[in-house]
């Protein structure tokens, strides 16, 4: 049977976008999705999360999870919902984090149902969430957590592997092994250098490679960000201005507090009040002390880092940090503006020029960040338009990214080359642009897959 019918990986997102991770693997009769990411950023992307899954949900063996960030995992409660039964599989901290990320999620998305009600706003009447919290949570109970390089033998003689990707707390690359084939994901991974994680592991020889290109038409900037976080801070305090910081609650908001804790260590910006106004910031640094094996931070770092700021929990507290004024830093989610917190300290701060708003990313086509980094000076926040007079940076040294460079080193170390590339998650001209080099730099079998393609991995194409 497996021979007449060989396995076959499809494309069900992450192909002409940054977002919506999904990959489908079809073997002997069964299937097993590698993430179930969300689409975010443009509307048109948007609206695919609203598309029934291309797979009916019950007839889904398994899902296989990288990590925890929403265009990896966020379209799992909904698959839940609609009649998925099997294990999500994941390493213990992509586990955990998503008991935070997850209900968080089904949270926003009513809350934006009921907004819209309220401002009849909607096309849908009544508007109704994706999937509720309630939803999120149930679907929790469907995880199922995986060392790191442990096997975990799956439906359709399929055996997966996780192997450490860097990037954020418990992130993975994933090895899958079938039919004589070896079919690697990477998930996303991290930077040989980053402040906080380890570096991600090395490829080792497989049949076929899929690896993401958030950065693959561009290299971080060579200079230190933690000085150049020092150096805003310090210009837009002497202003007596706010400092606006869009951070990913998990993975970027601590990257961020252990460059300020070192700043003032040095002494190198001035003693003003630091505010983490995220609640799932807060509760995942829990996570990431008891997962130290996973990060390089010392015990009295840690600890200092987490000092550095007063954590900022009910909706109260966070309105009243609209009404202090500067000069004060503000770390609240999300990175990219598209909800949260954050939104309301925009509306507040951004029309005055004496504060700034700092983009700690990647900014996916669509948002509100990728607006701002281009330039825009009005956004739109809650059907109402704010102007932004703010200094706007975008500090993409602070991305937990790998950039092309780093992408194209760590492939360039593999022992062998795949027998074919298939690059991912990324802008058109980005994953273009990788593709480029890994054609003209490694000399490899590479491709650009198309939104739904599907390949045959006893002979890829």
């Amino acid at each position: 049977m497996g021979e007449r019918h060989p396995p076959v990986l499809q494309f069900l997102g992450a192909t002409d976008t940054v977002t919506g991770s999904r990959y489908l693997i079809r073997s002997q009769g069964h299937q097993i999705l590698v993430d179930c990411g969300l689409f975010q950023g443009y509307k048109l992307l948007r609206d695919r999360n609203r598309i029934p899954f291309h797979a009916t949900p019950a007839t889904i063996d398994a899902v296989v999870l990288t990590h925890a960030h929403l265009d990896h995992s966020g379209y799992i409660p909904a698959l839940v919902r609609d009649g998925f039964h099997g294990p999500v599989y994941a390493t213990p901290g992509t586990s955990e984090l998503c008991t935070l990320l997850l209900p968080d999620s089904g949270y926003l998305q009513e809350e934006e149902a009921r907004y819209a009600a309220h401002r009849a706003s909607s096309i849908h009447h009544p508007p109704r969430p994706l999937y509720t919290a309630k939803d999120a949570v149930r679907s929790l109970n469907n995880f199922k957590a995986r060392d790191f390089d442990t096997l975990v033998p799956l439906p359709g003689g399929i055996e997966a592997t996780f192997l450490p990707a860097g990037h954020i707390l418990g992130a993975a690359q994933v090895r899958l092994k079938m039919a004589g084939r070896t079919v690697h994901f990477t998930g996303d991974l991290g930077r040989a250098h980053d402040p906080l994680m380890y570096p991600p592991r090395g490829l080792e020889p497989v049949d076929v490679l899929v690896t993401e290109s958030t950065y693959g038409n561009r290299a971080h900037p060579a200079g230190d960000p933690e000085a150049e976080l020092g150096e805003i801070i310090t210009r837009v305090a002497k202003r007596q201005g706010v400092i606006l910081i869009a951070a990913f609650a998990v993975g970027r908001a601590e990257t961020v507090l252990l460059h300020i804790a070192r700043l003032l260590a040095k002494h190198a910006i001035p003693s003003i009040p630091v505010y983490l106004n995220s609640p799932m910031a807060i509760d995942a640094s829990d996570m990431y002390q008891r997962h130290r094996e996973e990060h390089r931070l010392k015990p009295n770092e840690f600890e200092a880092m987490y000092k550095v700021a007063t954590p900022v929990r009910s909706p109260d507290e966070s309105k009243l940090l609209n009404l202090r004024g500067g000069p004060m830093i503000i770390i609240s989610a999300s990175g990219m503006l598209t909800g949260g917190r954050i939104l309301h300290h925009l509306a507040a701060y951004g029309p005055d020029r004496r504060n700034a708003i700092i983009l700690s990313g990647y900014q996916a086509g669509g948002t509100r960040g990728a607006s701002l980094a281009a330039g825009a000076q009005h956004v739109r926040v809650y059907r109402q338009d704010v102007a932004v007079e703010a200094e706007v940076i975008q500090m993409e040294g602070l991305s937990a990214h790998a950039d092309a460079d780093e992408l194209i080193d760590w492939m360039k170390a593999a022992p062998q080359a795949p027998a074919m590339t298939y690059v991912t998650h990324g802008e058109p001209d980005a994953s273009d642009a990788l593709r480029t080099r890994i054609k003209r730099q490694l000399g490899w079998r590479v491709r650009v897959p198309e939104h739904m393609e599907s390949i045959p991995l006893h002979n890829p194409r």
